[in-house]
């Protein structure tokens, strides 16, 4: 792709998208033409899109374009199936009726769709591209126990929705079926269209291949935005050093894939001790009563901080807090499990689907959790 084009001053910034708000404070994101086209090519090639492709629209167009897909399939000639609203039952109708081949959608729409009484296991495969968040290796398991093929991708509305990709490598076939979905959670390498992605420390030096060390995620090149619209000092925040900044923390592994670990502004900080939130919420995914859950860090007079749980429940499940604090502290150490979980109805979200936690924070108050938990 060659170098980045002028980050901070774009000759002619074509148009812009609103970054979707999980913080709270979304911006406007300045696209260009070339980028756009570029990431709707890789689209058709990592979906595997193809004239005879009939896509579900799961995934609300205004949000990076639809990842780009509204020019996507279009320009291969397939077809669009468009929602009024996602509904569960309204998807497997649409699903069974239109012979839907692809459709895109973030974890919760997809976990929504999954454990829906219209759920059954399909007849002929759809692929599915997932991104908006990290799955949990229990959703992966899942698609493929309902006849899914799917493409894990990951990116921000920064980077015009999808930028890397976990490539399926074959070897990964002959793997017992939770091995191979734990390698497919992770968000993988940059995709065809983009450069390289990074995973470094504050010095901006790469961090080891070895899945331990951590470090921050950042990209370049003509999938990256040109700026934040009329935000000139956000806009070089962004860029320092010559990359864009995702705030997203994660790791590289041996085979170069890198995995995330948490947004910066979520990972918890407990005596001392770095906790990923994405690692306890996986945990507790893997409960067969939980359909949903959500991590943040809430404050402790004596850690500084402890983990707290928002968690929903199947219908019909039951299960109480200690029960669920038990299954994570079987899964993963003892000190990173939740001190406190909160079952609740709901969880709130962004109209793209992303779990909005800094409402979550805002309900979780420090006299929930008591300083000797």
């Amino acid at each position: 792709m060659g170098s980045a084009p002028d980050q901070l001053s774009p000759p002619h910034p074509s148009f812009h998208d609103r970054a979707s708000g999980t913080t709270g404070r979304p911006k406007g994101v300045v696209y260009s033409h070339r980028g756009a086209y570029l990431n709707a090519l890789g689209e058709l090639l990592h979906s595997r899109h193809d004239s005879e492709s009939v896509y579900l629209w799961t995934l609300p167009m205004f949000h990076c374009n639809g990842w780009c897909t509204a020019w996507a399939v279009t320009a291969i000639g397939g077809t669009h199936v468009c929602l009024p609203e996602v509904r569960p039952d309204a998807i497997w109708s649409a699903i069974d009726e239109h012979q839907v081949t692809h459709l895109n959608a973030a974890p919760t729409v997809l976990t929504m769709a999954l454990n829906a009484p219209e759920a059954h296991v399909l007849e002929r495969p759809i692929r599915v591209t997932m991104a908006g968040a990290a799955p949990s290796p229990t959703l992966i398991a899942q698609l493929e126990e309902g006849g899914f093929t799917f493409v894990h991708v990951y990116g921000l509305t920064e980077v015009y929705g999808p930028y890397a990709v976990c490539e399926f490598r074959l070897e990964w076939s002959a793997l017992s079926p939770a091995e191979r979905a734990r390698l497919q959670a992770r968000q993988g390498v940059g995709m065809v269209q983009t450069d390289e992605l990074r995973v470094v420390d504050d010095e901006m030096r790469d961090v080891p291949r070895d899945g331990q060390t951590l470090g921050e995620i950042v990209m370049r090149g003509n999938n990256v935005m040109l700026g934040y619209y009329n935000d000139d000092e956000a806009t070089a925040e962004a860029f320092r050093g010559g990359w864009f900044h995702s705030g997203d923390l994660g790791v590289r592994h041996p085979d170069g894939y890198v995995e995330l670990r948490d947004r910066a502004k979520d990972i918890i900080i407990s005596g001392g001790e770095n906790i990923s939130t994405i690692e306890i919420e996986q945990a507790l995914m893997s409960h067969p009563a939980v359909l949903e859950t959500a991590v943040v860090a809430v404050p402790h007079d004596h850690w500084g901080e402890t983990p707290k749980a928002f968690v929903v429940l199947k219908d019909g499940a039951v299960a109480d807090a200690e029960s669920l604090i038990m299954h994570v502290r079987s899964r993963i150490a003892a000190y990173k499990a939740p001190r406190y979980i909160e079952l609740v109805g709901a969880l709130p979200k962004t109209s793209t689907g992303k779990i909005q936690k800094f409402a979550l924070r805002s309900l979780a108050h420090e006299d929930t959790v008591p300083s000797d938990a």
